[in-house]
């Protein structure tokens, strides 16, 4: 029977022997590659240097001269019971980032103190992330107590101030474990040099820990943040299958889904596996696909549940702490990324509520800015509404990181929704229109002269359909009858940028922005303004609407109608009849008294 797995992520303060800890685990347990133990020995006398078991992390020649390790790595050993993954998470305070990315894979953690140094600033900090990451399971080393004569008032002190510390974020560790890796005192086997110590040596107790977090997340709601969606054409095969890997919860093939924040809605016809005959059903961790009994049509980056399930939040604003690592401070207002389980969206920071000072967990009220290292509550707002769950309920989609200058600057955990009257596109709308200069010619004035009203007109539906001859025939059917029109297709708004620009998802809200402010000055001048343009979802035209205000839009679907979430004005079949396409959208013109 195959041994099962677990990942623990380690930490500690910059020089409390974390790294002489996981090279002592390595070499006592057996784990280290064959002549590996004597090569690092033997390099140690070449070069008059005293043996460290430090030293058998150090890749890099440099790492060993600064003394400090710099990156978040990998290694592994086993016990009879199981395999480990040890994630070496850096202790210098330079490269905190590293660990917020590694422990999100951890299922465990653990923190080691330096005995006669005690507990520093980044040993609570790390306390602080730890909790934050959602790892619950959590055993501290209290290292290098030969430097205190094996004293047990110093451990006893030391397990007090730092379960005190970490009660007031409800972080409660299994066990502290008094070692001295340099010696392997308490390290493998109980040590003979504190006979006052009655649990476990440290590798029993990491062996005792269970897996608690694999049975907790079966038993939390099915959640499937859905990675990509692939068609397969060959001999006949017409599938959809939509990929991605199973964070919490168990599904069945006959299970009704919904993917969210879109709310389609199916059933569960097959689970699907790579190379393996289809399956009756998928749990957490699992990375597989699923077909489903009706076509639907969604984006990666939604999230897949059950309907009979509890549901996560879907909203656009909410509540969060976060760990800042990023260079420039985070400021209000400025567009980050926004990375949450599958999803990447555009995200502001809209108000600071406080900033926490993670060595003694100390607010400041009035600050108006995150700087590097700060944790603070935030209330962010995305460009549009998305799918995610608090971090008291579901871990697994309530972490999210924020990305800066394409760098990881930020970690952190959803609290809750925060509620508002007014979204950050309204405001900014309302701002505008507040500031907006008129001249002599208001719209009366254009409308009295040009003989109608002015609107945008939007053809969306997929590429290749017949949307853009729908539309220039429009054009072409209302210039002739002297009506003032404008057709532009939107990548026309891409055309004075560089030549190697390649939008991502948050480059494409912005592409969306600047569509509905240029919507909105046609528009202002009187003009039935034209364009098509490509949508992921009904966000996208309400964004779009939404930016176009005070002036009106008209939608026209060509293909299968994919906006649960919109009301658009006409749906007309792929390649339809330009001309009578036309015909359709001026008598809706003409509904509306716009002609």
């Amino acid at each position: 029977m195959e041994k099962e797995r677990m990942r623990i992520v380690i930490a500690g303060h910059v020089d409390h022997g974390k790294s002489t800890v996981i090279g002592r685990i390595l070499a006592d347990t057996g784990s280290l590659p064959q002549g590996k133990l004597e090569q690092v020995k033997v390099n140690c006398a070449k070069n008059a240097k005293p043996f460290e078991y430090a030293f058998l992390l150090d890749a890099l020649k440099d790492e060993q001269a600064q003394g400090i390790t710099i990156d978040a790595a990998r290694c592994f050993f086993q016990t009879q019971r199981r395999h480990y993954i040890i994630i070496d998470a850096p202790g210098h305070i330079e490269f905190l980032k590293n660990m917020v990315t590694g422990a999100a894979n951890a299922e465990a953690a653990l923190i080691v103190i330096d005995a006669k140094e005690g507990i520093q600033e980044n040993t609570k900090r790390h306390g602080y992330l730890v909790s934050m990451l959602g790892l619950k399971q959590v055993v501290v080393a209290v290292n290098k107590m030969d430097l205190t004569g094996y004293s047990q008032a110093v451990f006893e002190q030391t397990e007090r101030d730092y379960r005190k510390f970490l009660s007031e974020f409800n972080l409660n560790p299994v066990a502290f474990v008094p070692v001295s890796a340099f010696f392997g005192e308490n390290m493998i086997e109980k040590s003979t040099q504190m006979p006052w110590y009655q649990g476990l040596s440290l590798l029993e107790q990491i062996d005792a820990l269970e897996r608690e977090t694999l049975a907790a997340r079966l038993a939390q709601p099915f959640r499937f943040p859905l990675q990509g969606v692939y068609k397969f054409t060959e001999e006949g095969d017409e599938r959809r299958i939509f990929s991605g890997t199973v964070e919490t919860g168990k599904v069945s093939v006959g299970d009704e889904v919904i993917f969210l924040p879109s709310n389609k809605k199916s059933r569960v016809q097959s689970v699907e596996e790579f190379n393996r005959p289809p399956a009756d059903s998928a749990q957490a961790g699992q990375a597989i696909g699923f077909t489903l009994n009706t076509q639907v049509y969604v984006q990666p980056g939604e999230l897949l549940v059950k309907t009979s399930e509890t549901q996560p939040q879907v909203a656009s604003r909410f509540k969060a702490n976060i760990f800042w690592m990023g260079r420039a401070p985070l400021i209000k207002n400025k567009r980050y990324k926004l990375k949450i389980a599958a999803k990447r969206i555009q995200v502001r920071l809209v108000e600071l509520v406080s900033v926490i000072d993670a060595s003694d967990l100390g607010s400041e009220l009035n600050k108006q800015q995150v700087d590097r290292h700060d944790v603070a509550e935030c209330i962010f707002e995305t460009v549009k509404p998305i799918a995610f769950d608090l971090s008291s309920q579901v871990d697994a989609t309530a972490r999210f990181v924020l990305v800066d200058d394409f760098e990881i600057a930020g970690g952190g955990i959803i609290l809750g929704l925060a509620q508002t009257n007014e979204s950050m596109t309204s405001l900014h709308v309302r701002h505008r229109e507040e500031a907006w200069v008129r001249g002599w010619i208001n719209q009366a004035k254009r409308a009295q002269r040009n003989g109608h009203q002015a609107r945008c007109v939007l053809f969306t539906g997929d590429f290749g359909q017949g949307r853009r001859k729908m539309a220039a025939a429009l054009e072409k059917r209302l210039f002739e009858a002297n009506r003032a029109c404008y057709f532009m297709a939107y990548t026309n708004l891409n055309l004075g940028l560089d030549s190697d620009f390649t939008p991502d998802q948050a480059d494409r809200v912005e592409e969306l922005r600047r569509l509905g402010e240029l919507a909105r000055v046609m528009t202002d001048a009187g003009l039935i303004f034209i364009s098509v343009v490509s949508v992921e979802d009904g966000f996208d035209l309400e964004l779009l609407k939404k930016l176009n205000e005070p002036n009106e839009m008209i939608v026209v679907n060509v293909g299968e109608n994919r906006f649960a979430e919109f009301q658009v004005d006409l749906n007309v079949e792929p390649h339809s009849n330009e001309g009578r396409v036309a015909d359709e959208v001026i008598a809706i013109l003409e509904r509306h008294q716009v002609l």
